[in-house]
């Protein structure tokens, strides 16, 4: 079973390498690191990715699983990119924050039920997606993940789909993943929403903007 993870500059690389971490382990899975070349691709946070492949020389793939990151606002303009993504022909698509967006613009989330980090949640029907406030959204073969870290729970639902809830637990067990934040999520938003809210407010509209433009609308 082959596995895509597409890279773009700016990618958040939680959101590729939480899922990859767990995919990886699926019985007979094969994952291939894709971008547009096959040069080191710096992450949101400093980070090198490389490639083991290119969109060109990419294998037949059966997922393909689009990270996010601040990168998406490029990556959704570039058409090798969404191009890559809307022909690759895989069977199952997914995401992973804002990578939803990816999706979107290849025309691959009309009329489905999706997710994406909680700030830009109200954008998804700018791409013809169905909101859906969830951590881990399915609609037939389209798996969403919401922010960053949900992508490790996206991945697991992921293989407790293909392969059963015993080798998802097993993969959970063996990534010791029992998460058991000092805060939890709604008491650290009611606290912290004063603070993070007007950045995420001015990027919000920037980002919808540039949905729009790459939507065509």
């Amino acid at each position: 079973m082959n596995i895509g993870f597409i890279l773009f500059p700016n990618v958040t690389q939680l959101d590729f390498t939480g899922p990859l971490q767990v995919l990886h382990r699926m019985p007979s899975a094969s994952t291939h690191i894709l971008a547009k070349t096959m040069d080191a691709v710096q992450s949101d946070c400093g980070l090198g990715l490389v490639p083991t492949g290119t969109f060109a020389s990419a294998p037949k793939l059966d997922i393909v699983c689009v990270p996010g990151g601040f990168g998406v606002s490029q990556a959704i303009a570039d058409a090798e990119t969404v191009d890559f993504v809307r022909e690759c022909g895989a069977h199952c698509v997914t995401s992973v924050c804002t990578g939803a967006f990816v999706l979107g613009a290849a025309g691959l989330l009309k009329g489905k039920r999706a997710t994406t980090h909680w700030a830009y949640h109200h954008l998804l029907p700018l791409v013809g997606a169905i909101p859906e406030k969830a951590r881990v959204v399915r609609d037939g073969d389209t798996f969403t993940g919401g922010g960053v870290t949900a992508g490790i729970d996206f991945a697991l639902t992921l293989v407790e789909a293909i392969v059963g809830a015993e080798a998802a637990r097993r993969i959970q067990l063996a990534i010791e993943y029992d998460p058991g934040p000092p805060t939890a999520f709604e008491a650290a938003r009611a606290s912290a929403i004063g603070a993070i809210g007007p950045f995420y407010e001015k990027r919000v509209q920037e980002f919808s903007a540039e949905v729009k433009t790459a939507m065509g609308c």
